[in-house]
């Protein structure tokens, strides 16, 4: 059995103050990027070439050293140390090879889950009911007390459409159980067991890439050529001017608008015999490029689909687990009650929904597959709910976003034909750049002077930072922005 004092000090990057806190101060990271290569570097563009006989590589930016990476910075297999503020498209809570978490990984108790990964719904561990207590439902939004785990982000936003399906067809049955018309028509997907039913969603949106969630994504064309897709209503979502400040006005017409296309859709869609049983919507629609709504605009939308008889499903894929300052997005919204459903994967570290009461299946085998997840991410997740809780990450998010924010401000001021546009919530935000072409030359100047960035639709730097990161990381982010922007 490896011990985790001896292999944590075996790492140059780690002290024991680490093994004894995991605390920021453990995480012995360089003092800015260093770079000696352009970047993807050499030995990444044979890697990628490697790979690409075997599976498809474009999309791949140059191949990662994980050893070598720490906190907020990744290494490459080219010797290069970037800061970054993409975090593997916004998925790592505590940036790179944090004690707690390797702690939690070496632990001997969590050797069985690693090991022997069960089918979750057949033959759960004897601790899974404590582990989902201690992790996912020890930070579940307000009034939800049912929680199912899923893989990955799509599995759990097409899982959580299913829920909201059979919720919506209960209640067209008035609570009696299905007839033996509805399970044979359903057989040949004939109704009424295959019923005429959609989920509404957003231009913009982004909810996955499996079948029934890609008909609710509408972020890039090249997602969705080529694949069958449902005839569900699309609404615009708000388009904001910024600085919010001076452009109240035209923004409050942004919310009207949506809100009103959202109810004429559903009631035209009801009408003609496919009825609207959701609403999908992200907080902030991340991959379409950073689009927020207000505070007041998500309460009317819930509204509307109380009103409707619909369900309102919070996709917090991206935004959920503190990016924004909250656990949740959702909780900047102050709604009158919780979702009907909130999924979240990502910085979650497992992927899953969170849902009310009304929503739990009746019948079994509704919502399964083999593995449900897996209860080594449970325990993954509880060593990072815990640091977040202990180092009060929420706090630095907050302070971290700020500042973050004031500077992709001045950028705009400073750099007026290359940016507008600032926009964030803690430390969930981006800029526009004047251009398509500008924004990708952006991105490959910022990476080739070490900051990791990513892109968002068809104009934004988008940032999505660890829990983890600091001021001292935003002034160095902002530094090599600027630099960029300069040599444009």
């Amino acid at each position: 059995m490896l011990n985790c004092r001896h292999f944590l000090k075996s790492l140059p990057s780690f002290t024991a103050v680490g093994v004894r806190h995991g605390s920021l101060t453990a995480l012995k990271e360089p003092d800015r990027p260093k770079m000696v290569t352009q970047t993807p570097g050499p030995r990444s563009k044979a890697l990628i070439q490697q790979l690409d006989q075997i599976q498809t590589a474009g999309t791949v930016h140059f191949f990662a050293d994980y050893d070598k990476s720490i906190g907020n910075y990744v290494a490459d297999v080219d010797g290069n140390m970037m800061l970054d503020v993409f975090m593997q498209i916004a998925s790592m809570p505590l940036g790179y090879n944090h004690p707690a978490l390797i702690r939690a990984v070496l632990d001997k108790k969590s050797l069985s889950a690693l090991v022997n990964r069960p089918a979750l719904g057949n033959l759960p561990p004897h601790d899974f009911v404590q582990k989902l207590h201690s992790s996912l439902l020890s930070v579940a939004p307000a009034g939800m007390k049912q929680v199912q785990t899923m893989m990955c982000g799509s599995c759990s936003n097409e899982n959580a459409f299913k829920a909201i399906f059979f919720w919506y067809m209960k209640k067209q049955r008035r609570g009696a159980p299905p007839t033996k018309e509805d399970f044979d028509s359903c057989m040949v997907n004939q109704g009424p067991g295959s019923p005429r039913l959609a989920m509404l969603s957003f231009h913009g949106a982004f909810h996955g890439r499996t079948m029934g969630v890609l008909s609710c994504t509408h972020s890039k064309a090249i997602h969705k050529l080529d694949v069958p897709a449902m005839d569900w209503p699309i609404a615009h979502f708000p388009r904001y001017r910024y600085p919010v400040e001076e452009n109240v006005a035209y923004n409050k017409q942004q919310d009207q608008a949506s809100l009103d296309e959202v109810r004429r859709l559903i009631r035209e869609y009801n009408a003609r015999g496919t009825r609207v049983a959701g609403v999908v919507v992200e907080p902030i629609q991340a991959e379409g490029g950073d689009n927020h709504g207000s505070a007041a605009f998500f309460r009317q939308l819930q509204a509307i689909t109380k009103e409707e008889g619909a369900a309102l499903l919070v996709d917090e894929v991206q935004t959920g687990c503190g990016a924004t300052g909250r656990m949740w997005a959702h909780e900047h919204w102050g709604l009158p009650e919780s979702p009907d459903v909130v999924t979240f994967s990502k910085k979650m570290i497992t992927g899953g929904y969170f849902y009310r009461d009304e929503l739990r299946p009746t019948e079994v085998y509704r919502v399964f597959n083999t593995w449900l997840g897996d209860p080594s991410k449970l325990l993954l997740l509880e060593a990072a709910i815990n640091v977040i809780r202990d180092e009060r990450l929420l706090d630095l998010v907050n302070a971290s976003g700020a500042t973050l924010q004031r500077g992709l401000h001045e950028l705009t001021t400073r750099f007026p034909k290359v940016f507008s546009q600032a926009r964030g919530q803690g430390t969930f935000c981006a800029i526009d750049a004047a251009s398509t072409g500008m924004r990708d030359k952006l991105v490959g100047a910022c990476k080739n002077r070490g900051l990791e960035i990513g892109a968002c639709g068809d104009l934004s730097l988008r940032f999505r930072p660890a829990l983890i990161y600091e001021e001292k990381h935003v002034k160095l982010t902002l530094d090599i922005i600027a630099e960029a922007a300069k040599s444009l």
